[in-house]
């Protein structure tokens, strides 16, 4: 079976369990500090998803990997009684407020223009890596949005990821230390230029 590309909130069925699953498989490695159970982290994060903002890759019913772009906002909502009801009042009350924190209320550390877009939130499932999903949702996601660039920020730490963005025409534009918890080392933000 091929894989197709769509809009999320396109799909025939309720993506935001999978993308959820993906998206705890992606990102454990911050996730894990606020539970080691992978099932309660995707049941916690179901709910964050802005469809609208999500382009995914589609083999069947099964979402392979996702992609978010934005006018530099994010894509998600985080509900502090979903967090709860996952995770008991102490975690949820902490992951809801750590989370806000990081993923709703910090920004790129320059100025976006209206003509820019942000790539956020890639993430491929388990089973589908290695398979240069990632790249061809990247691309498509590109072409269905009208910006003259996309900007995104990547881990120094994760090498695979840094070079599927240089391979896709990103270049390094700003690099800025990373808190030491987060084991990162330094949060690299790179640019791809749309051609004419």
């Amino acid at each position: 079976m091929s894989l197709g590309f769509f809009r999320a909130d396109n799909l025939p069925f309720d993506s935001r369990p999978q993308l959820s699953r993906i998206f705890v498989e992606g990102f454990y490695i911050w996730l894990k500090h606020f539970s080691k159970d992978k099932q309660i982290l995707t049941h916690a994060f179901t709910h964050i998803f802005n469809l609208q903002y999500f382009y995914v890759a589609v083999e069947g019913e099964n979402i392979a990997a996702m992609v978010a772009c934005t006018q530099g906002f994010a894509p998600i909502k985080l509900e502090r009684k979903a967090f709860v009801a996952a995770m008991g009042f102490l975690r949820g009350n902490f992951a809801y407020f750590m989370l806000n924190r990081h993923m709703i209320r910090n920004s790129y550390p320059f100025a976006l223009s209206p003509k820019t877009g942000s790539i956020e939130f890639v993430a491929t499932a388990p089973e589908y890596r290695s398979r240069g999903i990632a790249h061809d949702l990247i691309l498509y996601t590109i072409n269905q949005n009208p910006y003259d660039a996309y900007v995104l920020e990547v881990a120094e730490t994760n090498r695979t990821a840094f070079g599927l963005y240089q391979r896709l025409g990103f270049t390094e534009i700003k690099r800025v230390k990373a808190p030491r918890s987060s084991g990162a080392g330094n949060f690299i933000y790179m640019r791809k230029l749309q051609e004419e």
